[in-house]
């Protein structure tokens, strides 16, 4: 049996559950914290980034709306509706705004290999592709490395996964640095 719905009730069931989603997947993740006079970003569950955290590594890395719109090759629209919570951080705009705060980031934190901050055997680092490319600053933007002895099957739950990580935490601002870089 198929339901045939008019164009309004289809908008009004997308809006819906739209916002049930939008609602869950803020309610997952607890976005700043004040310490020390420093705002610090937390990755308590999930994998999403949060407008929050969108908006603050965007002021971290010193761009206006349209001057990230560009860098991401996105519209300004897009940037606009993301901050005020409209859209979903697509995938590709969460991948690029990591890796432009990575960017920003001093060269001892940013090459500094994860196989080396994780004490990885060496038969795991000839099997791991962050090896493999010499890319062990940037192991969490590389889908299929091998974290903790395993190889996530995708970007959302790699991120879940890196986001409690000590070498992907070192691209973020912590409370006993200033963020002068």
């Amino acid at each position: 049996m198929r339901i045939n719905y008019s164009g309004n009730e289809y908008r009004e069931i997308h809006s819906q559950y739209k916002n049930v989603l939008n609602s869950l997947i803020l309610s997952l993740a607890k976005a700043f914290s004040i310490h020390a006079g420093c705002v610090i970003i937390y990755f308590k569950t999930g994998s999403a980034m949060t407008k929050e955290e969108f908006l603050y590594i965007r002021h971290l890395i010193g761009k206006s709306q349209s001057q990230m719109a560009r860098v991401l090759g996105c519209s300004l629209k897009a940037i606009q509706s993301i901050e005020q919570g409209w859209r979903n951080i697509p995938m590709y705009i969460e991948r690029q705004t990591l890796f432009l705060l990575h960017m920003k980031r001093s060269p001892e934190v940013r090459y500094r290999p994860c196989w080396t901050i994780e004490e990885c055997p060496e038969e795991t680092r000839r099997k791991c592709p962050a090896w493999e490319f010499k890319a062990g600053h940037i192991c969490w933007f590389i889908n299929g490395t091998i974290c903790h002895g395993d190889t996530q099957a995708g970007w959302k739950e790699k991120m879940e996964m890196c986001r409690h990580c000590k070498v992907f935490r070192a691209i973020l601002p912590s409370a006993d640095k200033t963020e002068t870089d």
